[in-house]
Parts: structure tokens; C-alpha cells; sequence
């Protein structure tokens, strides 16, 4: 079960020479459905104050993908540490459903200005701890 669904288009410009989505691209779709899920839990971060940072990212591609296409890209969280969480994503053909990639990042939450970590909003942290899920 997954917290999180967004359709992304893939875009001509995705493509690399092989004529399939280029590697690099698969970490901009998982950054596209990061900040859709963080606006629709309703976690307001300013970057003049407190908010996320990318840890790590890793993404494991596969099946190649072509233009035209869009991908569900699926988001789930995990139960939250301190000031840090992990979420995963799955990225699928909408149109058939077939999984093209799969991929996770760790997420800290930041002071800005005082450039350390800081423990997690509590709106953010019972969001986690509700959608601890497992996508699918």
C-alpha cells in the first residue's frame, strides 16, 4: 500500500542517446512526487527557516522507458527517527502498471540558517507514523 500517487509525464527531453529516459531523470520524477506529497500533507516549509534536505538517494532502474509515456509514481513513508525519515518510491507505466524503477531517499529535517538538524514537525512525524506503509 502506498501514502502517495502522482502521474508524471515523461517529457522528450527525458531521453538520452540510447532513446530511453536517461538515468538522472528517475531522481527528478522521485523529487516531483517528494514535493507533491509534502504539500498535500500540509507540511508549509519556507526555505528561509526549517525544512528537508536530501540525504541519499538510490534508485534501482528496472525496465528502460521511452517518450511517450507517463509513470504513477508511488510514495510511501517510514516510521520517522529524530529528525529524519525514509521514503520510498515506485515508478510504473500508467498505462499497464508495470514497474519501471523502484528507489528511496533519506530525508532530514534542517535549520536553515543554523545549517544542523532539528527534530521532526510534529504534523510531519504523525503523517509518517500513519502512512508507514509499504508501496504497492
Amino acid at each position: 500500500m502506498h501514502a502517495f500517487e502522482t502521474v508524471i509525464s515523461v517529457r522528450w527531453g527525458d531521453m538520452d542517446a540510447l532513446g530511453h529516459v536517461n538515468n538522472a531523470c528517475y531522481f527528478r520524477y522521485m523529487e516531483q512526487a517528494r514535493i507533491e506529497w509534502l504539500k498535500a500533507i500540509g507540511e508549509d516549509f519556507s526555505m528561509e527557516k526549517q525544512g528537508p534536505i536530501l540525504a541519499t538517494a538510490q534508485c534501482n532502474y528496472l525496465k528502460p522507458v521511452t517518450y511517450p509515456a507517463s509513470l504513477r509514481v508511488q510514495v510511501s513513508g517510514e516510521k520517522p527517527g529524530r529528525s529524519s525519515f525514509v521514503l520510498r518510491y515506485r515508478l510504473l507505466l500508467a498505462d499497464s502498471a508495470e514497474v519501471v524503477a523502484e528507489g528511496e531517499t533519506v530525508i532530514v529535517w534542517v535549520d536553515y540558517q543554523a545549517q544542523q538538524s532539528v527534530p521532526l514537525p510534529e504534523s510531519l512525524r504523525q503523517q509518517l507514523a500513519v502512512n508507514s506503509e509499504t508501496p504497492g
